[in-house]
């Protein structure tokens, strides 16, 4: 499921970025060969949808966060990330959420690339929070100091996206879950 149409991929053209509060003060750049070039890794992930359905033991390969951060390092006090997608769509992530050992930026599933509808060429997977949090067709990163919503998120769903916990909308927010 997505919102909107499916984007066209060109490669020649596509790039990704990581701006903000970067440890340097610049904007890092991507051409899809330099992030090709990035150490990759696998993970096998659930996929929990806000609308009640799971898909149970995906195979997901891509670059990991953790590997994305060391090429293009965050600032101290970086405590949220944006993902950008096509289209401006967005997501907010914790620190804590986009760090975590298996939270990658997927280019293929179950050993075959992504199709276009599901996110081709790139899509982040955070297995362990709702699937609006893993967006398709991410283009940058962007390090925050403050928490903003993303898209859904300004939509009224719930800013962390805890599944165990059944975080789906923003009515449910205890303090200190979401923005001031």
């Amino acid at each position: 499921m997505h919102y909107g149409r499916v984007p066209r991929f060109k490669q020649d053209t596509w790039d990704f970025r990581v701006f903000g509060a970067t440890a340097s003060g610049e904007e890092h750049r991507f051409t899809w060969p330099d992030f090709g070039g990035l150490p990759r890794t696998s993970v096998i992930a659930d996929f929990h949808c806000v609308t009640k359905f799971s898909l149970m033991g995906n195979e997901w390969a891509g670059v990991s966060a953790q590997a994305l951060m060391a090429a293009a390092p965050p600032a101290d006090g970086v405590g949220h990330v944006m993902i950008w997608a096509e289209y401006g769509y967005s997501a907010n992530i914790r620190m804590s959420d986009f760090s975590a050992p298996e939270t990658l930026f997927a280019t293929d599933l179950d050993e075959k690339p992504l199709s276009p509808e599901r996110g081709f060429p790139l899509r982040i997977v955070v297995p362990h929070l709702y699937a609006w949090k893993s967006v398709k067709w991410v283009r940058a990163v962007e390090y925050l100091v403050e928490d903003r919503r993303g898209f859904w998120e300004e939509r009224g769903y719930h800013n962390v996206a805890d599944p165990w916990r059944e975080q789906r909308y923003s009515y449910q927010e205890e303090p200190g879950e979401g923005p001031p």
